[in-house]
């Protein structure tokens, strides 16, 4: 438990260096990957996503604690999968992208390790990735949501060109489209047809559970 303690602190102080310390400590003393990821890295992120909200944390740190995270994880979840010690329920599937012609990733990168945090298989296509391939990637991936981020005026409508997309490849009504970005906002998500809008990576995580809870209700 003492290591578990350790890394949440790792998180929360945004010590990436730290963070995979002890992730390579974790592994070399054989201890419960799952209980060191959930006890310890996550139980951080959601801590410092709390401190966010409260405005206790600010923006640059809850991106230090994200990189912490991601960087500690990276090294527990190949692991995991090798050895086939993944959770055994089937989590909801999150694939993330910044759209075609923008190369701005702080923000998605936040949702991403908040939505890790909340239990969600996430897959980060990148950023300024072309539309074609975010479709060749959701007929890949087959993901329960698909987030679309776009930072800048001249970009937001790359969301309207991927849903645009979807929609011409039958793929559409498998997938839940939410969007962020500073530029845009729920007027737009309603005339391009997402299925939400969230400003802050807190209530990205609230509109997915939402959505998925719709979906499984309809089900």
């Amino acid at each position: 438990m003492e290591l578990y303690e350790l890394m949440r602190e790792a998180v929360l102080d945004g010590d990436e260096e730290e963070a995979v310390r002890l992730a390579r400590q974790a592994l070399e003393e054989g201890v419960n990957l799952q209980e060191a990821m959930d006890q310890g890295f996550l139980a951080g992120i959601q801590q410092a996503g709390q401190l966010y909200e409260e405005e206790e944390y600010f923006l640059p740190d809850l991106v230090c604690s994200a990189d912490a995270m991601k960087s500690a994880l990276a090294i527990l979840d190949d692991t995991l999968k090798s050895s086939g010690g993944q959770k055994t329920e089937k989590a909801a599937r999150v694939a993330l992208v910044t759209v075609q012609g923008d190369v701005h990733d702080i923000g998605k990168t936040i949702v991403g390790a908040m939505m890790t945090a909340s239990g969600y298989e996430v897959y980060d296509l990148g950023c300024d990735v072309e539309n074609e391939k975010v479709i060749e990637e959701v007929k890949r991936l087959k993901p329960d949501v698909l987030g679309l981020s776009a930072l800048l005026t001249s970009t937001m409508e790359e969301q309207e060109s991927i849903i645009r997309l979807l929609k011409q490849e039958g793929l559409r009504q498998d997938v839940k489209v939410i969007i962020g970005g500073a530029p845009v906002n729920q007027t737009w998500a309603d005339k391009i047809s997402a299925d939400g809008y969230s400003d802050n990576a807190i209530s990205a995580v609230k509109l997915v559970e939402s959505l998925l809870k719709q979906e499984g209700g309809a089900a």
